[in-house]
Parts: C-alpha cells; structure tokens; sequence
C-alpha cells in the first residue's frame, strides 16, 4: 500500500498518467481538513468502473467533501489539506506532477444547481471542445449534437440552439450542464445532488443517462434520496457524522442490494430504515 502522506493545495503542471487498473479510484486512509477543522477521518473506498456508486448520509457528513477530493475541487478553498492516498487509474492525484486541470477533464463534476454559461445552448456545449482546440464547425456540430443527445436534451433544444442557456428551463439547464461534461469526454462524471432542484420528469431523464452512459462514463453521485440511490446505483457508500464537531466517517460500503438488504453494521440499518437522518 502506498503509504500516507500529506498534501497542500499545490498546483502542479505535468499531465497526469493513466495506469489500467481494475479499480478506477484506489482511496486509502483520507483524511480531510478545513484549516483546523477536520472533516473526514480514515475513509478508504474503492470505486469501479462502468458503474454507479451513490454516496448516502445525513447533510453535513462529509459526502460533498470526499466528493470533491476524486477531482481536487477543493484545492480551490485556501487552508485545506489532504492525508492519505488516492489512487485514480493507479497514478496519485495528489503527486507531484499531476495537473489538476487535466484530471479535472477527465472527472467531471455536476452540481447541485445547475450553472449554464450565460450563452446559447450550442457555445455551452462546444465551450470545452474548442479549449482543446477544436475549431471546425462540422466537427463541433457533430460533438454538440452527439452530446446533447447523450444528456437526453437534444429533442427538446435541437431548433433553439442559439437561445440562451439560462433561459431554458432548470431541467433542461441541469441536463444542459451535463451535456458540456460529456462534450469533453470525461472518463468519470461525479454528480452532487444533481436531481434535488429539478422537476420530476428530469429527474427520470438524468436517471436514465446515468444508465445509458455507465459503459463509458463512471458515475458517483451523491444524493440524499434512498430510493435513488437503490434505483440508479450498483455500489452504495454510507457516511457519517457520529458526534458534531468530528471528522465523518465511512461506515459501510457495498453491493447496493446487499447494504440496502443486508447492512452489515447497525448505523447502516438505522439510517436507511428512517431511524435518523
């Protein structure tokens, strides 16, 4: 096992390598901290590819902040500070040489609130494309038509493609949203709540992308509601916060159906049976 060792927001400019790997994220002994407070506590997870894994647990237990460490989101806030190792496709996303704004290419994170840019439905979608150099309109169309079919969204779009993106509504903008990930071709989509500000019809159509794109896209979510994560998920990961002012703690994670069937530890039980929470 690698062994644990400490990293500050350091931001470094050499391409991350990719390593094959039957896990794709390798998570041991993480400790997360906000300047003194310390957040998440020895968390060690395996993620697998080509499927879905929902992270459950009360608000304030750590989910959204192990969520944001898979793409280094919160170098972003001053005074945090990693511990441990996290392994994605066998290289440390951590280690020196390792450029978060390729990793975070590569892991693609969807919101909570939907956040189009202030431009039409097309330029969304081609935004990241033409980063990477893209410029020929004919390949663009094809991304931004390919991609917005993939977020169930091209039907409703395909002749208002010049309206503004904020102007559609939050369902469409979330699934919006999720089309500029996918235009980039991202190898893992990590979602935080995407389906608790949008309409029920959208929640079916974000539920029914997760699904159609899990044999190319790793998809870990998290999400407050139950019966999604045992509708959506193959694997299912609980934390929690035991005592207010310490860290979080993963306690459980496995085969959905076995943790939802059979949790293996009594504060799993209790949770998901509404007993807390």
């Amino acid at each position: 096992m690698t062994p644990a060792t400490v990293h500050d927001s350091t931001v470094y400019t050499v391409p991350l390598v990719a390593v094959a790997d039957e896990t794709l994220f390798f998570v041991r002994n993480l400790e997360f901290f906000y300047g003194d407070f310390h957040a998440l506590t020895n968390v060690s997870l395996d993620i697998h590819p080509k499927a879905i894994t929902a992270l459950i647990g009360p608000s304030g237990c750590g989910k959204s902040t192990f969520l944001r460490c898979l793409d280094r989101m919160n170098d972003l806030i001053a005074g945090t500070k990693v511990e441990g190792s996290v392994l994605f496709s066998g290289s440390d996303i951590y280690g020196p040489g390792v450029d978060p704004v390729d990793l975070r290419r590569r892991v693609g994170m969807i919101f909570q609130q939907p956040n189009p840019f202030p431009q039409s439905i097309y330029d969304n979608v081609a935004y990241g494309p033409r980063l990477q150099g893209i410029r020929k309109k004919s390949e663009l169309d094809e991304i931004v038509e390919d991609s917005l079919k993939r977020a169930n969204l091209w039907k409703e779009v395909k002749d208002i493609l010049s309206k503004n993106g904020l102007a559609i509504s939050g369902g469409q903008q979330q699934r919006l949203c999720i089309a500029r990930v996918l235009a980039v071709e991202p190898d893992v989509l990590l979602m935080d709540e995407p389906c608790s500000a949008i309409d029920p019809t959208s929640v079916q159509k974000v539920e029914d992308l997760m699904a159609e794109i899990k044999e190319e896209v790793t998809t870990i979510i998290v999400t407050h509601n139950m019966q999604q994560a045992a509708r959506v998920s193959d694997y299912t990961s609980f934390f929690l916060q035991e005592v207010a002012g310490e860290p979080a703690v993963l306690v459980e994670s496995g085969k959905t159906n076995d943790l939802f069937t059979n949790p293996q530890d009594k504060r799993t039980e209790d949770y998901i049976t509404g007993r807390f929470g």
